[in-house]
């Protein structure tokens, strides 16, 4: 399954639209995305979409046990906020511990369970945290844990309900953004030309074994 580039860019502005209007299971704050569609491939074979999220706290931890008896999962109303729970139940998910995971439960509700995206939920923002997952990668010698820098801003949050960039949206339909080749842009991070070279290849092989909807969740 793939995305031509006007359904995947269709499917974004679904996307920004629901976090727009509906309740979430914690504040997010930026949607951006990344990866082929904004190099203007068409088709898309996978879309990659960034979260930028708050950390919740004190949200009604009063409540944790309530939704422990009736969900089996502990976190409610500490680590997702318990009146989204109450509206939107079905999309509550854990992590293999059983404690309530803010990622999952938001590729739950944003995302179908088949389609190729993938998404990466952090509480820092998406050029930081393409930093920070840089060192990481290095520190590890794992390139596979790289973010794709080349990426733009869709939504910001804001006490107006939000920014959406049209501009950005338009860029996307038209094929219209401009970036380097991903080693390229590795380079200008700070790698030189032989490892940013190994290090596209890896990310980009670990890529293509993905399948369907993946998540990742960060705390920086």
């Amino acid at each position: 399954m793939s995305f031509s580039r006007e359904e995947a860019v269709g499917r974004l502005r679904e996307i920004v639209e629901t976090v727009r209007s509906e309740a979430m299971a914690v504040p997010v704050r930026e949607v951006w995305v990344y990866g082929d569609v904004v190099l203007g491939m068409d088709p898309v074979e996978r879309l990659d979409v960034y979260l930028t999220k708050d950390l919740l706290f004190k949200d009604a931890p009063e409540r944790e046990s309530e939704f422990e008896k009736r969900l089996g999962v502990s976190g409610v109303g500490k680590t997702v906020a318990a009146a989204w729970a109450d509206e939107y139940t079905e999309y509550v998910r854990a992590n293999a511990n059983g404690h309530v995971a803010p990622e999952k439960c938001l590729a739950a509700h944003l995302l179908e369970d088949d389609e190729p995206i993938h998404l990466e939920v952090c509480n820092t923002g998406f050029e930081n945290n393409v930093t920070q997952r840089l060192k990481g990668a290095r520190a590890r010698d794992d390139y596979t844990q790289l973010l794709d820098p080349r990426a733009a801003c869709l939504w910001v949050d804001d006490e107006d309900g939000g920014q959406v960039s049209e501009e950005a949206f338009r860029k996307l339909a038209e094929g219209e953004f401009v970036f380097p080749t991903l080693s390229a842009a590795l380079e200008m991070l700070g790698m030189d030309e032989a490892e940013a070279t190994e290090a596209a290849d890896e990310l980009r092989a670990y890529q293509d074994q993905q399948d369907g909807v993946t998540v990742r969740g960060d705390v920086v």
